[in-house]
């Protein structure tokens, strides 16, 4: 589908922040049928057994019939789209599984990259070694999986290795499917384990000062409204995570 200009609408500034108890949540947009947030990083989507106080608990405090169209790891933040009825869910949820809902992410992974953008093509099932981890196989098996990634930035020190060490990668990833941990697993499958990522590091994984869980942040969301307006959400990364950039760029400089 081509899309003109006066089609698109893009919003990345905060509409306001939703009070939950004691988290706050930034709200990018809102109507009647649907509202996206920025989810903050360790806050869970949803109850695994039986946790209190998840975005989806938290959200149906204001709205009653809110449902999920998709989800974050806990330890990930950015945009998520959240539907207050049942025919907006069931509209953004067609879009979802047709792949017609676009999303970037922001992830910063351990090592240099061989090809400045490529495709993962693995399938994902879960391990029967790791329990609640997720694992990869050939594609053509059961839960296809498809990522693409372009580098942004080349985080390079002197002693540094192309597999890690001291060198990062900035990237954007853009995942076409949408299974568990998708991201997560395909970086690590290529040699590339996303920085601070405790479930699919490496052994030897150094770990960096000041990062507390996974790099990775929903940047980029678009979607089609119920009208059939085209929307776009950006969200910038979160101050922990440009710190952490910040750091990298004074220490060890960067290569474009």
């Amino acid at each position: 589908m081509t899309l003109q200009r006066s089609q698109v609408r893009v919003l990345y500034r905060p509409l306001y922040v939703l009070c939950m108890r004691t988290i706050n949540i930034t709200t990018i947009y809102e109507d009647n049928n649907l509202i996206v947030i920025d989810k903050p990083a360790g806050l869970l989507a949803h109850p695994v057994t039986d946790e209190k106080d998840t975005l989806i608990d938290l959200m149906k405090i204001k709205y009653p019939e809110a449902k999920l169209v998709h989800r974050l790891d806990k330890d990930t933040s950015g945009l998520m789209v959240i539907a207050k009825n049942e025919k907006t869910y069931e509209w953004l949820k067609s879009q979802f599984l047709n792949r017609q809902i676009h999303k970037k992410y922001l992830a910063l992974v351990n090592g240099i990259l061989k090809d400045k953008k490529g495709v993962i093509a693995k399938s994902i099932s879960k391990s029967r070694k790791r329990g609640g981890s997720q694992t990869i196989a050939p594609i053509g098996k059961m839960r296809e999986a498809l990522t693409r990634y372009e580098v942004i930035k080349e985080f390079s020190a002197k002693g540094g290795s192309a597999s890690g060490g001291k060198n990062y990668t900035l990237l954007e990833v853009s995942p076409e499917t949408g299974r568990t941990h998708q991201i997560r697993i395909h970086l690590a499958s290529i040699g590339h384990p996303l920085a601070g990522d405790e479930k699919y590091k490496f052994k030897r994984q150094a770990k960096i000062d000041g990062l507390n869980r996974q790099f990775l942040h929903a940047s980029y969301l678009q979607f089609q409204l119920l009208d059939g307006k085209i929307m776009e959400f950006r969200s910038e990364l979160p101050e922990e995570l440009n710190k952490v950039l910040k750091k990298y760029d004074n220490q060890i400089g960067y290569i474009q």
